[in-house]
């Protein structure tokens, strides 16, 4: 038996089928795994993410130390509140891991506080890295295992769920932008996803997520699982931890260039330098991979670790399903950099067709390819 979120029972109670996830005990589907990916892709669905690590720092240096942490800047968050994605390395310049980090300090304090959300299949090596280079900054790292984390997706999601909320914090929360959040009375609302979906992430405390649980289903807002996140994820070309990036690799290889803060040059942060020679390297003409989408051409399924042969060289697949959106294979593949749209894929030992394209390959309840 694995761990179980606070959503465990409704889970069972709905029907879902349980698998285990990252030591977790977590719903793939409900049923149709094709309906719930429509449903968040057309109007609206939650996810029960409660099996997320939810990490609260503070301290005078918190700042500091996540600049030092992180390879996106956190000096971008000067408005409490505000989001951002980064990728945390490690000297080689490998992901350890990928999360999002909130700047949490009301005007008046002087304190810096900062809500981080790592992944739960990395949790114990994150907290391992994270926790003796806090102390050095003196920081103090609090588990918020008393939160429950659900999110709410879909071009419907937030006005569905605003209903859910008193006058005075619904227009708190329908007035947020982008990778932006609210204190929404005790629950904390995230205007930030993993569905390329419209929506909300949103904390509370655990205690009252079942009874939430319920009201959401009321508020035609059904649960969807794991099965519909990952086509939901792979169409909308977010990367998963493990299969699209890890310690073997850089964020300039695995499509999150973006996530790299150089400037300002004088900011150091774990695993600088090896980027920087990375990028060097990659200037002269050697060895740069990137990470492509591809659409299949002919009949099959496109899934991970398939070989990719290309007119530069083979690379491989890192995360492929079908498309219920495109209604086709598709995949993110890590392959040599070049000027090339074709290329073929092993298959069970034979070589299918496929194009080279740039993802994302869905949004916002559409076909972006």
């Amino acid at each position: 038996m694995g761990s179980r979120t606070p959503l465990f029972e409704r889970h069972v109670a709905a029907g879902a089928r349980i698998v285990d996830f990252g030591g977790w005990d977590m719903p793939v589907n409900y049923g149709s795994q094709i309906e719930e990916h429509h449903r968040v892709r057309r109007d609206a669905g939650f996810f029960d993410v409660s099996h997320m690590t939810v990490l609260d720092l503070s301290g005078s240096r918190t700042r500091e130390f996540l600049r030092w942490l992180l390879a996106n800047d956190v000096a971008k968050l000067k408005v409490p509140g505000k989001a951002l994605y980064s990728c945390m390395l490690d000297e080689q310049g490998g992901v350890v891991d990928d999360l999002i980090v909130y700047f949490l300090r009301e005007p008046a304090s002087v304190e810096e506080r900062f809500r981080v959300v790592v992944n739960a299949g990395t949790r114990a090596k994150d907290l391992a890295w994270i926790e003796p280079r806090a102390a050095k900054f003196g920081v103090t790292m609090r588990h918020r295992d008393d939160l429950a984390m659900i999110a709410v997706q879909g071009p419907n999601a937030r006005a569905k769920f605003a209903t859910l909320l008193a006058p005075a914090d619904r227009a708190k929360a329908l007035a947020l932008g982008p990778f932006e959040s609210v204190g929404c009375g005790p629950w904390f609302v995230a205007t930030t996803g993993y569905t390329g979906e419209d929506g909300f992430e949103f904390m509370l405390p655990a205690s009252d997520a079942p009874a939430v649980f319920d009201t959401l289903v009321a508020a035609a807002i059904p649960p969807a699982g794991l099965g519909a996140r990952d086509t939901l994820r792979l169409e909308a070309a977010m990367n998963l931890y493990g299969q699209d990036m890890d310690e073997a690799v850089t964020p300039l290889e695995s499509g999150l260039a973006w996530t790299v803060a150089f400037a300002p040059s004088d900011r150091d942060f774990i695993g600088r330098g090896a980027l920087e020679a990375q990028k060097a390297r990659e200037k002269g003409g050697a060895g740069a991979r990137r990470l492509v989408g591809l659409i299949l051409e002919d009949k099959g399924v496109l899934r991970g670790h398939m070989r990719v042969v290309t007119p530069a060289g083979d690379g491989e697949i890192t995360s492929g399903s079908f498309s219920p959106t495109l209604e086709k294979s598709i995949a993110l593949a890590r392959v040599p950099a070049g000027d090339y749209d074709r290329v073929q894929v092993d298959i069970r030992g034979k070589l299918c067709a496929a194009r080279v394209v740039k993802p994302p390959f869905a949004r916002h309840g559409k076909p972006l390819v």
